[in-house]
């Protein structure tokens, strides 16, 4: 948790710089209450850098791709001449961003994380697969992960403005 708190504070301290006024200054304290939520519901102390990474990536103001492909950066394993993302990674990465609903009581079961990674995997004899196949199956917008487009949708839409007058 210290560690993710000093990244946090670096991180928002970045964004103070580019965006001044625009970072709330309790925003390290929100963040880390929020993944602490999320990760480390036993109090331990202990939240896995690579989860709060996944949380972090989710909730950003990038682009859908831009996140599918961090996603892919951070949970891929080396695999000869390109990365791969194994069915243990995606289950992991797929437990990872669940929590986000999670915190607002929209949970999924482990099922739903078991049938979305045999839908990834469905027709790949390999037990990994390259990032334009996890990239594809991304863009199909998956049940499980059906929220994460859709809050980047109703995020875009709030910087849409119309040049209409009301009767």
């Amino acid at each position: 948790v210290q560690q993710i708190s000093g990244m946090l504070m670096e991180l928002f301290q970045r964004a103070r710089l580019e965006k001044p006024g625009q970072v709330d200054p309790r925003a390290t304290e929100f963040t880390l209450s929020l993944l602490a939520a999320m990760y480390d519901r036993s109090g331990k102390g202990y939240i896995n850098t690579r989860s709060a990474a996944a949380a972090l990536i989710a909730l950003s103001g990038d682009t859908l791709l831009a996140k599918y492909r961090a996603f892919f950066q951070f949970y891929a394993v080396p695999g000869g001449k390109a990365a791969l993302i194994t069915r243990g990674a995606l289950r992991s990465l797929l437990t990872d961003l669940n929590q986000i609903p999670a915190i607002v009581g929209e949970s999924c079961t482990l099922s739903c994380v078991e049938i979305a990674t045999h839908s990834c995997f469905h027709g790949v004899p390999n037990s990994a697969i390259v990032e334009e196949k996890f990239l594809s199956w991304l863009r199909s917008e998956p049940a499980v992960l059906l929220w994460l487009p859709t809050c980047y949708r109703l995020s875009a839409t709030e910087m849409v403005s119309h040049q209409a007058r009301c009767r």
